[in-house]
């Protein structure tokens, strides 16, 4: 009797459909059999997803060879993160507008504990995920959303000064020289920038008071013609109509 062979479910269809859709901004064909295994890893069950613990699940018999091509794939493979995240972008978000419009470009955070000093931008900061200061790496991101969803368009890490201005510390991990010390305001006044030069549906900007508060994102977004809602420290000053401060006294 011939074995019976079942057709995969829709939602595997799906998923390998999206997976051959990334591939596309991984670049070589090399990169996409290492693309499918992270990204297969990340959502297997499993509190860590470093490469290691991913690699033993997806191949307890060959843990070292599947490390390796996760950690060369993570670590060295040139494609980009941004192209990556456009690419995300031009598959999921007109799937969200068959629901309704682009609303809101959210500017967030956020926060990944840490115990060690190495991960890159690990310092003792403020972490959205315990709500206090903690040993932790900070990531600013843009979310455009609509009323039933949303989808992350640009993440980046952020790298304090400590970090910024320690040559020894970036050798170490590769920091890229181009990358120099920003504010999580001009982090995200960069993204919002960036999103406007692809001509994302726009939305009203959302953030909370560290970027309210910053009179040159305020000032930024209001150049680029996008209306906001912004929350800002109880200490904010605000002129009403005409009204502006005095002159400096000579």
């Amino acid at each position: 009797m011939a074995e019976k062979i079942l057709a995969p479910a829709p939602q595997e269809k799906r998923l390998a459909a999206y997976m051959d859709w990334l591939a596309q901004a991984a670049g070589h064909a090399d990169r996409q059999l290492p693309l499918r295994n992270y990204c297969t890893g990340l959502l297997l069950d499993g509190e860590r997803k470093s490469v290691e613990p991913m690699a033993a699940r997806l191949a307890p018999d060959h843990v070292q060879r599947m490390h390796e091509s996760l950690h060369h794939f993570v670590a060295e493979s040139p494609w980009n993160d941004a192209d990556m995240l456009r690419q995300v972008r031009g598959y999921v978000l007109p799937a969200m507008q068959k629901t309704g419009p682009v609303t809101a470009w959210i500017v967030d955070e956020t926060s990944f504990v840490k115990k060690g000093t190495h991960s890159v931008g690990v310092a003792r900061q403020y972490c959205g995920r315990v709500g206090k200061t903690e040993n932790c790496q900070v990531a600013v991101s843009l979310s455009a959303a609509t009323a039933t969803g949303s989808l992350p368009i640009a993440w980046r890490l952020y790298l304090p000064e400590e970090w910024a201005n320690d040559p020894v510390r970036r050798r170490e991990v590769d920091v890229p020289k181009q990358v120099q010390f920003q504010t999580k305001p001009q982090i995200a006044l960069a993204q919002i920038r960036q999103a406007v030069e692809d001509k994302v549906p726009p939305g009203v900007v959302l953030a909370d008071e560290v970027y309210g508060s910053s009179c040159e994102f305020r000032d930024g977004v209001a150049e680029l013609q996008l209306d906001y809602s912004l929350a800002v420290r109880s200490t904010t000053t605000v002129w009403a109509l005409e009204r502006q401060p005095l002159p400096p006294k000579p």
